[in-house]
């Protein structure tokens, strides 16, 4: 099932982009899908090994700390970071992917709010403790990916943590069908933006087959308050 959902998302994302639309295929998907996980490539109702795994190695509480998580989808990442103690807010372009969120925790002290990784609001620079992104860039087209990168590094305040989960490729092999692996130059957008890396990992995960993915932790250090170019 999840593999016809990808095929579907990829016609509809081929589909806009022949209308120069490059984005408003998400919500068009999310829409379709009524409420059907199965319909959505990465709706797995839970959250993601990768920073369940990266929270517990670092023992993360949030004690009430700010933290915002990028293309939130169906909500389980803002979830488990809630229930480790931050105060989250997360976003989505899809309007019927937040509703969905709404939908499926209405009790949840997260904020789910509709937004544009491509068009942050300026009153959220620097303005997150945490930030976690997972998969957004990976299905943003090449060409969007450097300015999606910058707004999200404008967003993490003094001393934060951004922690970055996707799919990674060597720069040689082929990036294949959406979702688009990254490189690790690629990546490096991120540092241009004058964050530091902290921490680089290349694995596989547990899915069958395994697929390849980075998991790279960021930091803006206190002295660091200027604007990313976009």
């Amino acid at each position: 099932m999840k593999d016809q959902a990808r095929a579907k998302a990829r016609q509809l994302a081929q589909d806009f982009l022949q209308r120069d639309d490059r984005t408003g295929w998400f919500e068009l998907l999310y829409a379709d899908a009524e409420e059907n996980e199965e319909h959505i490539p990465w709706g797995d109702m839970m959250s993601n090994p990768g920073l369940v795994d990266w929270l517990e190695q670092k023992n993360m509480q949030g004690n009430g700390r700010r933290a915002l998580v990028v293309g939130c989808g169906l909500g389980d990442d803002a979830e488990e970071l809630s229930r480790r103690g931050f105060s989250v807010l997360a976003f989505d372009i899809a309007p019927s992917a937040v509703a969905w969120c709404k939908q499926r925790f209405p009790t949840s002290s997260v904020e789910y709010v509709v937004a544009d990784v491509l068009q942050t609001p300026v009153e959220w620079q620097h303005s997150f403790d945490f930030i976690f992104e997972a998969y957004t860039l990976q299905v943003l087209p090449p060409g969007l990916r450097a300015k999606a990168m910058a707004n999200i590094a404008n967003l993490l305040g003094a001393d934060g943590t951004l922690l970055v989960i996707c799919r990674g490729r060597a720069p040689e092999d082929h990036p294949g069908l959406m979702p688009w692996p990254l490189t690790r130059d690629e990546l490096n957008t991120f540092l241009a933006t004058g964050l530091h890396q902290i921490q680089f990992e290349d694995y596989q995960d547990q899915e069958q087959p395994p697929t390849r993915r980075f998991r790279i932790q960021y930091t803006r250090h206190s002295d660091q308050h200027t604007e990313a170019p976009l």
